[in-house]
């Protein structure tokens, strides 16, 4: 595959009301050899058992993969492993969706009862050729296709096409609605976390809250790489002032500046003058400057701080992705930027003393900025993305 390209996996999953632990799992699977895998398996009814049956399900199916058997000895082994219920109609006790790409140019997807994924190309839904196969006495559906750069392949639990059913839908939301839904909202920006937050969500609001069975989404999508670059505090010493951000603006991709004296350093450096704005976008968030040449100026600590908070909101449920989205203040057009837009990011740390933090009302200093920087690094990492911090 081209390097400038990159494979990018993101999943959200509701728990059925009153239970602790979701029945469903997405295992995604980046094997030495160049196999991506993603896995989604459901188990049958509910809570712990279920949630341990679609776990050893989904485990079984990415170890074999990642040991070099071919999928169909894995999904075989699986079939033949995985029992039934017997006094519920002989259903098996997990059902499993696995988008596979082999050589980064061909897609294979194998689906046991579960709702058939749905890929979309140029943001509509790409109509895949089904064949059943017969793998140890299990009706397996099969498919295959090319993948071309942006497509992206979204897996369901039958979850999702009930949504709604005795709360706001009579026969829930159809597989064709989802589509429809998705083909309506698509932006080739969306990152495949929030291409599946879109569906839980409106998964969540037809259930009133009060989901009546486990639903997850899992999204695998073919993206360009794109670069970006944070520049954070002034270095230790000022005449590195100029290597540091000659690093900086060697860089491809976007720019952002945060702190009040970075943007003043970057501003000398450029030769254009820091244009402040007055206008808060969020109370408890400074606001943005401009900078010519810089594509965002921010404050520093406080604005990170809440990137900070957003990226662990990003890693869990999600639930603050409909604000961020969609507001212009500093925080949330970072964030933005490095979860939804970025696959690189790069940070230039300059490690001066902030004599402005220095006030003892303030309990801010270089080690909290420090620590701040570490943590966002790896949350972003955690996200899937190339992350390299630099110190001066």
């Amino acid at each position: 595959m081209n390097e400038g390209y990159v494979f990018e996996s993101g999943y959200l999953s509701l728990n059925k009301k009153g239970e602790e632990l979701c029945g469903d799992h997405i295992q995604y699977l980046d094997a030495v050899d160049g196999t991506k895998a993603l896995v989604l398996a459901d188990g049958l009814g509910s809570g712990v058992k279920a949630s341990i049956l679609s776990t050893l399900a989904s485990t079984i199916l990415c170890t074999m993969m990642e040991s070099g058997l071919s999928i169909e000895q894995a999904v075989s082994s699986l079939a033949a492993s995985l029992p039934v219920a017997r006094d519920r109609g002989n259903i098996a006790y997990s059902t499993f969706t696995v988008i596979l790409v082999k050589d980064g140019e061909r897609v294979l997807i194998y689906n046991y009862d579960n709702p058939l994924p749905i890929y979309l190309r140029n943001g509509k839904e790409l109509h895949l050729s089904y064949s059943e196969e017969k793998i140890e006495g299990k009706p397996i559906m099969k498919a295959e296709t090319d993948i071309r750069l942006g497509d992206c392949i979204l897996a369901l639990s039958d979850g999702c096409i009930y949504a709604g059913v005795g709360e706001t839908l009579n026969f829930g939301w159809t597989r064709k609605e989802i589509v429809n839904y998705l083909e309506g909202l698509y932006d080739p920006s969306f990152s495949a976390k929030n291409i599946a937050t879109l569906v839980v969500s409106r998964c969540k609001d037809l259930y009133n809250g009060h989901p009546g069975d486990d639903t997850s989404a899992a999204c695998l999508r073919l993206r360009s790489r794109s670069q970006c670059n944070v520049v954070i505090g002034p270095p230790t010493n000022k005449e590195d002032d100029a290597k540091m951000l000659n690093l900086f603006f060697a860089k491809r991709g976007r720019h952002i500046s945060c702190g009040g004296t970075t943007a003043k350093i970057v501003s000398n450096f450029l030769g254009s003058p820091v244009i402040p704005s007055l206008t808060y976008e969020d109370r408890e968030i400074p606001p943005t400057s401009e900078i010519k040449g810089m594509d965002l100026v921010t404050e520093g600590v406080i604005t990170l701080n809440r990137v900070l908070s957003l990226a662990d909101d990003y890693l869990g449920s999600n639930e603050k992705y409909f604000d961020w989205a969609y507001r212009q203040d500093g925080a949330s057009r970072i964030a933005k930027m490095l979860f939804e837009e970025a696959t690189d990011i790069d940070f230039f740390v300059g490690c001066a003393v902030n004599a402005a933090h220095q006030d003892p009302r303030y309990n801010i200093g270089i080690n909290m900025k420090m620590q701040i920087v570490e943590r966002l690094g790896e949350k972003l990492k955690a996200m899937g993305k190339r992350v390299k911090i630099a110190y001066f």
